[in-house]
């Protein structure tokens, strides 16, 4: 069934941008639900995501739901995709569904490493690529514990690392994607278990790196600064790298404000606001205590109302910064 179609224009710094958009109105069969997305099945090449107001952190799924905070994630998402489209940097995004879905092509998800191979096309890489521009989060709390050196990040041999400092060199790491629980991974075993070789990995890499630039471009214009962030990709049927799921988002990235980052303030602008509200609760700590020791995981409680309000007016704010649009 035909969709009727619409266009949604955004006028920004470099051009006019454009972006597809169709209507919902059939009944599609539901193809997998993650922690904040739901995805359906329009057709046989076609998925769509619904991205719902659930939030989380630690892997863990909040039981409160943040109002707006889906549909700005999905217009921030296809923002950025139009953005790649037109930087040549292919994607999997088809058209946008207002307010809170998007149509993509359909790849297999495959989560038995063994079936992975060179040889294998049409599927999600089970690994997310990760991108640091500055010292923040738990690239922090693992340079204290010695986990991670100053001169890994860049610095100079005997170099004191200060949080917030801008590193010299982009830092990338890798972890699964697939698994209950992310756990980091080296570079081989991220080609390993991926189906990758060499090559194809630093084309990632590449690709993230030309992203990145994208990204610090745009949040100049807006007076933010984009610390870190995550990727993830997909190989399409004849075996070509392309951007999938989402990023650039207050979810999967972080960012600061440039103004406070002038005087020595690191204010928190995305979820990382609400992972240090259950750091200062003391649940995160009681979580990685579990986790370390093998114990059954504490519930998560849920967020305060005050924390509710504060975290949807945070999302509609990162999606009309981030991209120069009004929310309504």
């Amino acid at each position: 069934m035909p969709y009727p179609s619409l266009v949604w224009r955004n006028q920004t710094k470099n051009n006019m941008k454009t972006y597809p958009i169709t209507i919902a109105g059939v009944r599609m069969k539901l193809f997998r639900v993650g922690k904040v997305k739901q995805v359906y099945e329009v057709d046989e090449r076609t998925l769509e995501f619904v991205f719902t107001d659930n939030i989380s952190v630690f892997d863990k799924v909040i039981p409160t739901r943040i109002p707006n905070k889906g549909e700005t994630l999905c217009r921030t998402s296809a923002f950025w995709f139009q953005l790649l489209r037109n930087n040549g940097i292919r994607t999997h995004f088809k058209e946008l569904v207002p307010p809170n879905r998007m149509r993509v092509k359909k790849v297999d998800v495959i989560s038995d490493y063994s079936k992975l191979s060179c040889s294998t096309s049409n599927y999600l890489l089970p690994l997310e690529f990760i991108s640091r521009q500055y010292v923040a989060g738990s690239l922090y709390d693992r340079i204290k514990s010695g986990e991670v050196t100053a001169e890994a990040l860049g610095f100079g041999i005997g170099h004191k690392v200060e949080y917030g400092e801008k590193l010299p060199k982009t830092f990338f790491e890798t972890t699964t994607k697939l698994e209950k629980v992310d756990r980091e991974l080296s570079r081989d075993e991220a080609i390993k278990i991926a189906g990758l070789n060499e090559e194809e990995y630093e084309r990632v890499v590449e690709i993230v790196r030309k992203i990145d630039g994208l990204i610090a471009s745009e949040a100049e214009e807006r007076m933010l600064i984009h610390v870190d962030g995550k990727k993830e990709f997909a190989f399409d049927e004849m075996r070509r790298l392309m951007v999938v799921d989402t990023f650039g988002t207050a979810d999967e990235d972080r960012w600061w404000d440039q103004d406070s980052y002038g005087l020595g303030k690191f204010v928190e602008l995305s979820k990382e606001a609400v992972r240090q509200y259950y750091r200062d609760i003391g649940y995160h700590e009681k979580l990685m205590d579990a986790r370390r020791n093998g114990n059954p995981e504490p519930d998560i409680p849920p967020l305060p109302d005050k924390k509710v309000k504060e975290t949807s007016d945070l999302y509609i704010e990162m999606f009309e910064r981030i991209t120069g649009e009004s929310f309504r």
